[in-house]
């Protein structure tokens, strides 16, 4: 990886971040950023448990998927989730802090497949992601957008 890869994939999350008012609002951090990787963290609030007193699985889908979008939008391509789908493996619990590392495995054209592994303090497994990314035909860090852009869902 050279240093100008590894500083386009951090300014690339640093304008993505910027908009992400969803990450933010549940508290997430970005850890680290680099072409095809991203590890992102969230502590387990009280208002994210479900009937049963642990996390809401929606909670580690979204923690798990906002890794997947900070990974597959590092190369300064915008790119959004085509598909997603997740195991739960163990449960979150109150106060615990989850990580989420999501790894490039694939990405030729337009598409892509990224793992993600989520884990809580312990290092324990959470859940696992895999996400398919499709990539649309605009940068991520741009100045002034172009008016009808091509725009998706997702990642």
């Amino acid at each position: 990886m050279t240093d100008a890869a590894a500083d386009l994939a951090r300014r690339t999350a640093d304008a993505m971040w910027k908009r992400d008012t969803a990450s933010q609002g549940l508290g997430m951090v970005i850890e680290e950023v680099r072409p095809g990787y991203a590890r992102l963290r969230m502590a387990v609030r009280a208002d994210m448990l479900n009937g049963h007193e642990t996390c809401h699985g929606g909670y580690v889908f979204t923690l798990a998927d906002s890794a997947f979008a900070f990974a597959c939008n590092s190369h300064n391509r915008a790119t959004v989730a085509a598909g997603a789908a997740i195991e739960f493996l163990a449960p979150g619990r109150a106060h615990d802090v989850l990580t989420a590392e999501a790894q490039e495995q694939a990405l030729g054209g337009r598409l892509g497949v990224y793992d993600v592994t989520v884990r809580n303090q312990h290092g324990a497994r959470v859940a696992l992601f895999r996400g398919r990314s499709y990539a649309l035909n605009l940068p991520v860090i741009h100045d002034n957008p172009p008016p009808n852009a091509e725009a998706g869902g997702g990642a």
